[in-house]
């Protein structure tokens, strides 16, 4: 599959400052909306080194950038095409002077929710589309961002951000929890390989709860006779039970800067 892209120019902000070296280098999918693009906005508003990755560039965000007097590059891509995607990342962390940041972050946070039905009505590319974004990608960015930083000295961390969906099952979201509960595992072998090296990466699949995002109104806007779950999100909504973005951003950026970050590969921002 060919990538889509909008624009191959990275829209930037400030070059590196001279305290560089304080600096830490971020590099966030699914960043253009919802709770990834309310990370985003932590992240530079607290000075950091950002590459965001989505389908579409957030102009909101190039703004902040040129506000803090931060590095902000935003690509354009469809992260179904995970090769190209991820040999662009390969290309561009070679590039990157490692001296210059105190740690290395993937936040891999980009999913879609195919059409909610039962899986004998889903239809194959649509479950491809799913599991390509939302399993190959972060697979495949993986396996580059740690290939291409391996000689860095500094921390590197891997954040796959999952859902209470790859735990636990639910009728006609098949495509849905099954990309995520092969994040949480790909995750926890992935732990295991990282931990052969006396530089491992600390990495973890988490769930950042349920978050008021157009995912969830994807979910309460389903067909009832589709979706036999469909109340229970309407009831999440009217009962106030559902985080901001913001929250749920301000949560897990604090779960990843935390010192026992990666000590259990699989958690959740609540517990």
């Amino acid at each position: 599959m060919q990538p889509t892209l909008d624009d191959h120019r990275p829209i930037t902000g400030h070059l590196l400052a001279p305290h560089a070296l304080t600096q830490h280098l971020y590099i966030l999918t699914g960043a253009s909306r919802g709770m990834g693009l309310a990370m985003a906005n932590l992240l530079l508003q607290r000075g950091n080194t950002l590459l965001c990755i989505s389908r579409h560039a957030n102009s909101t965000l190039a703004a902040a950038a040129q506000k803090s007097d931060v590095s902000l590059t935003q690509w354009t891509h469809d992260l179904a095409d995970s090769q190209g995607v991820s040999e662009r990342l390969r290309e561009w962390l070679q590039g990157q002077r490692a001296a210059g940041f105190a740690s290395a972050n993937l936040i891999n946070n980009a999913g879609v929710i195919p059409p909610i039905v039962p899986l004998r009505q889903s239809q194959p590319a649509d479950l491809a589309w799913a599991l390509r974004v939302g399993l190959e990608a972060p697979m495949a960015l993986s396996a580059v961002f740690l290939q291409a930083t391996q000689a860095w000295l500094m921390p590197r961390k891997v954040l796959n951000i999952s859902s209470g969906l790859g735990r636990f099952p639910m009728a006609s979201q098949a495509g849905y929890c099954a990309a995520k509960a092969g994040m949480d595992h790909f995750t926890r072998c992935l732990a295991l390989d990282e931990a052969q090296h006396s530089n491992g990466a600390s990495v973890c699949s988490l769930a950042p709860g349920v978050i008021d995002t157009d995912m969830q109104a994807q979910l309460r806007g389903a067909a009832g006779e589709a979706f036999p779950d469909q109340s229970r999100f309407l009831q999440l909504k009217s009962q106030g039970q559902l985080s901001s973005p913001a929250q749920a951003a301000e949560q897990v950026l604090r779960f990843l800067a935390h010192p026992d970050f990666g000590r259990q590969p699989v958690a959740d921002v609540r517990s």
